[in-house]
């Protein structure tokens, strides 16, 4: 089974175009290139899609990291 943090940097690799394995494991929007506005929208709409429901607002900017990510990945 795959962990929380291996489907996060999955999903963060879909959305941002890129190699999972050039994702470090401390990733952070900001300071990964790869990791801009329109990836970050891809990135919530993948949650979306993941979880079978939409995020807030608040849920979608508050996503800053992997962890962010697999805590709403559950």
């Amino acid at each position: 089974m795959i962990n929380g943090c291996e489907q996060a940097k999955g999903l963060l690799a879909e959305a941002a175009h890129c190699e999972v394995a050039s994702i470090p494991d401390d990733v952070r929007i900001g300071q990964f290139a790869p990791w801009d506005s329109l990836a970050h929208l891809r990135l919530v709409l993948g949650i979306e899609q993941r979880i079978g429901r939409t995020l807030d607002a608040d849920e979608a900017i508050r996503i800053e990291s992997l962890k962010d990510i697999a805590a709403l990945l559950g």
